[in-house]
């Protein structure tokens, strides 16, 4: 083999070697003044309400490469944000959330789908008061770039999906208050 073989040689594995390096899963951190669950539901027909979790944490692993994906998200329930605190107080005993016995809620990715190289939909197994089922999340808005402030790489997604309360054993009241139960997340992460 000829030196130039050789260095064409070198040269075609350190370019593979150097794809790898770069195809490598990115973890990013959720921000927790950026990242909110909140949910709404028919009450009594009068209006819709809309409350939100304050406190989430979790984290996303984003192969743009590969387009692969995984999400996990811990809610505390506890954080629950009404906008009065005696409903806080209420919404948190045994026949809603529960949040002596169950204080987070978890949501754990098993597959993203990527359309147009972005995540459109999160499939995933959604954990409330100790009751776990599949849930599809719609992925409706997806950011992936250098972080205006922090000038590190940060991802931002909104995603929704519906849930019926009843399933999670939180039903009080349905249906004059609603059943169906609208998630919607906003959630901003940022590279370790």
């Amino acid at each position: 083999m000829t030196r130039t073989q050789v260095s064409a040689v070198a040269l075609a594995f350190s370019a593979l070697f150097a794809g790898q390096a770069m195809a490598a899963p990115q973890t990013y951190v959720l921000d927790p003044t950026h990242s909110f669950p909140r949910f709404s539901y028919d009450h009594m027909g009068m209006s819709t309400q809309i409350l939100r979790f304050n406190k989430t944490t979790g984290s996303v692993v984003l192969d743009k490469q590969a387009k692969q994906a995984r999400v996990d998200v811990t809610i505390d329930m506890t954080s629950i944000d009404t906008g009065f605190e005696m409903f806080d107080d209420h919404i948190q005993g045994a026949d809603f959330l529960d949040t002596a016995t169950y204080p987070t809620a978890t949501f754990t990715s098993t597959k993203v789908v990527f359309e147009d190289g972005k995540p459109a939909s999160i499939e995933g197994d959604l954990t409330i008061k100790g009751i776990t089922k599949p849930v599809t999340l719609a992925v409706t808005s997806f950011f992936n770039g250098a972080h205006p402030m922090l000038k590190k790489d940060a991802i931002g997604a909104n995603a929704t999906t519906v849930i019926k309360r009843s399933e999670f054993n939180a039903g009080k009241f349905a249906p004059g208050v609603g059943d169906d139960v609208t998630l919607d997340i906003a959630l901003e992460a940022i590279t370790e």
